[in-house]
């Protein structure tokens, strides 16, 4: 509670955490808020503007374009914050044991990191996607392949640094185990940065999803997307703009959000250090 309050002293940050309570909030009760069915199409309205009874107006099916965003946030959301607790967990174990053994565990990382950022992220999350096809799962593994390489890398530095304080030594001295100076010394004092590279994570994993989803390599149809929403619209962007404007600001602002919410939250922990993107 601490944290969270140095870091809403924040402007943007507090900017930030409430605009992710607002997307937290619509994708969660996306049933009961969404004004229509996502799915319902009404062909002869398809490409209709905004109006009273459709705010953000209809696609080319007819179907309600707000009711598409509020539950495309759901799978934004969701694949957001999924690959980064995926690459969290291997990152934090891969990095982790890798600077607390060090020697040959640690140059075998190392030479393995190197070898796996040598391959453009995206372009490898798009072959892998386009092999394995579209679904949300098929998503979550694409984007998680490198995603942990950076938090590991973080990770492994900051245990090199922490392990060799007094207070880790004076805890190997009076006989803790291994496991315990890990656990209980180590990765606790280590972990800030982490925090704050997670933030901006899900910021990039949303844009990645939004950007399978554009070619169509995201979830399957009719299944809402906020890039397939824009995949969709470009062919319209000239007669019905709002098919384009409405998902890509819905993308822009929660990217917006989470890197606020990491800037202050990088602030509230002094942390200068960040992850290889």
């Amino acid at each position: 509670m601490a944290l969270l309050r140095r870091t809403a002293r924040h402007r943007g940050a507090a900017a930030g955490m409430a605009l992710l309570a607002l997307f937290l909030l619509a994708a969660v009760f996306a049933p009961g808020i969404a004004p229509r069915d996502p799915l319902a199409q009404t062909l002869d309205e398809g490409l209709s503007g905004p109006s009273s009874s459709h705010w953000l107006g209809q696609d080319k099916f007819g179907r309600d374009v707000l009711s598409r965003l509020i539950h495309g946030a759901r799978l934004s959301l969701a694949v957001g914050l999924g690959t980064v607790g995926i690459s969290l967990l291997i990152g934090l174990a891969a990095g982790s044991l890798a600077g607390f053994l060090g020697g040959a565990a640690d140059r075998i990382f190392t030479g393995a990191c190197d070898v796996l950022l040598a391959f453009p992220g995206i372009l490898l999350a798009i072959g892998i996607a386009a092999v394995r096809g579209p679904s949300f799962g098929n998503v979550l593994f694409a984007l998680s392949v490198l995603g942990w390489v950076g938090y590991a890398r973080v990770i492994r530095s900051q245990v090199l640094s922490v392990k060799t304080r007094e207070f880790v030594e004076s805890a190997r001295a009076v006989g803790s185990s291994p496991a315990r100076l890990l656990l209980r010394h180590i990765l606790p004092n280590a972990i800030s940065p982490i925090l704050v590279e997670a933030t901006f994570g899900i910021a990039r994993a949303i844009v990645a999803e939004a950007g399978l989803s554009f070619l169509g390599l995201g979830v399957a149809p009719p299944a809402p997307s906020w890039g397939s929403m824009i995949g969709e619209g470009r062919h319209f962007l000239f007669i019905a703009p709002h098919l384009v404007t409405a998902p890509g600001a819905a993308i822009l602002l929660t990217v917006m959000a989470f890197n606020f919410v990491g800037d202050g939250l990088r602030d509230a922990l002094d942390v200068t250090t960040t992850a290889t993107p």
